[in-house]
């Protein structure tokens, strides 16, 4: 009877594939994939260790199933991804109850390692970060979407990033494998591609020679069956006139953007690394709205980042008021262990940091409150993504709302829906950050 395996990834849609591409592999060799760890024989733990938070998330979760070894419901724990490759010594010593503890450039000896734990081994495996699998055949766990990962790694090397030396350096895939898994996933039925990278506008830089995020975009917009296609991470430095003119030309190109820009004062800016300025920042943000009428643009901050004045934390929120962004999260600067920032002087308290950050938030909510609003009497296209038992009705997403990350839109309809189903949804009220409708049958 086949081993089963219960896999459990946590963060973000980028570790996501990498898990979609063990349960693949997992399954090839003979294993049986379950969909509540719970009632697996072996638990795999895909962790995230980008920020603090993220990391508690990642040892709460090993705790928690290291528990239900423990009273004999399952037989081993396993775990891997970025806190497996940026703590494995830590995890080995503080968490001694996980059975194998294997760095990301090990993901391909997986089945081997289950093997080996249900020997009675204790298993750690490191091997070249730069050996994780980018590509190749997967089991998409989403329904009404997929993500597509088109590169690996990140040189933008900001000052607060942990992910250069987790990940490592920038790695992009051919775009012949790329355009290869979109056409699989279009035929295999997927109509909305999300594609993701640390950061997707430099794509292609390290293989070509320069950026070919739109060349790649052109090819898939040519894919039959693909309805929506957007891409996340698109840092401000490279959005070109080019990327712009393309979204808005583009039917397929969903008219969204995913900016994270982090602050808006000149100097945490430079001391964070990164290229742009207030003034670069403010013409961007123009004109993208200028040529691509109505975009929805979503962006991320950070509050707290050392050094931050209360002068340039109030400038954050000046700005926030003034841009008035579709979609944005500030998070409370993370002093991550290794990178420059943590080295910085000037380190705010942590309560301080979560305070400022609140701050943002509060301000967004009046914010997004208000372009809520405005959406009520508008008619849009929704796709369905199930039902709600307890609201009673149905809900999905337009094509401005990221899947996890944005609000859903809940509505009613006279006829039974399908997953996967395009309705079209006029829009009665709003409800925080979701919004209530009914189908125009």
């Amino acid at each position: 009877m086949a081993v089963r395996i219960g896999m459990v990834s946590l963060g973000c849609p980028k570790n996501q594939v990498d898990a979609e591409h063990m349960i693949y592999n997992l399954r090839e060799e003979g294993f049986e994939i379950v969909t509540d760890a719970a009632l697996a024989e072996v638990v795999v733990i895909n962790t995230c260790g980008f920020i603090e938070s993220a990391k508690q998330e990642a040892i709460d979760t090993i705790l928690e199933f290291c528990d239900l070894k423990a009273e004999g419901r399952i037989k081993a724990v396993i775990v891997t991804g970025c806190l497996a490759e940026r703590y494995k010594e830590d995890i080995r010593s503080e968490i001694p109850e996980v059975d194998a503890v294997i760095g990301i450039g090990a993901n391909e000896s997986l089945g081997e390692t289950v093997n080996r734990v249900l020997n009675g081994e204790t298993v750690d495996i490191s091997a070249d970060k730069y050996s994780l699998m980018i590509d190749g055949r997967r089991v998409v766990s989403t329904e009404t979407y997929a993500y597509l990962k088109i590169a690996e790694g990140c040189d933008n090397r900001c000052t607060y990033c942990a992910i250069p030396s987790i990940r490592g350096r920038l790695r992009s895939r051919t775009m012949e494998s790329i355009v290869a898994e979109a056409e699989w996933l279009a035929k295999s039925g997927f109509k909305e591609l999300i594609l993701v990278a640390q950061d997707t506008t430099v794509y292609g830089l390290d293989l070509y020679g320069e950026p070919k995020i739109c060349e790649l975009l052109e090819r898939l917009c040519k894919i039959d069956g693909l309805k929506w296609i957007r891409t996340l991470y698109s840092y401000p430095e490279r959005i070109t006139d080019r990327f712009i003119d393309l979204i808005a030309k583009e039917d397929k190109l969903v008219k969204y953007l995913d900016v994270p820009i982090q602050h808006c004062s000149d100097r945490v800016l430079k001391r964070m690394n990164r290229k742009s300025t207030k003034a670069e920042l403010k013409a961007l943000i123009k004109k993208l709205r200028d040529k691509v009428p109505g975009i929805v643009l979503r962006t991320t901050l950070i509050a707290g980042f050392p050094g931050e004045t209360k002068e340039e934390f109030e400038e954050l929120c000046e700005f926030v008021n003034e841009m008035k962004f579709d979609r944005l999260g500030c998070f409370a600067y993370s002093q991550e262990e290794g990178t420059p920032a943590a080295a910085l002087p000037d380190q705010l308290s942590e309560e301080e940091k979560e305070h400022r950050a609140d701050i943002v938030m509060q301000a967004q909510n009046v914010i997004s409150e208000r372009l809520n609003k405005k959406r009520i009497g508008e008619d849009v296209e929704v796709v369905v993504e199930g039902w709600d038992r307890y609201a009673e009705c149905f809900y999905g997403r337009s094509s401005a709302e990221v899947p996890e990350i944005d609000g859903k839109i809940f509505f009613s309809s006279k006829k039974p829906r399908r997953v996967g189903e395009y309705v079209t949804v006029h829009i009665d009220e709003t409800l925080d950050y979701d919004l209530l409708g009914s189908v125009i049958e």
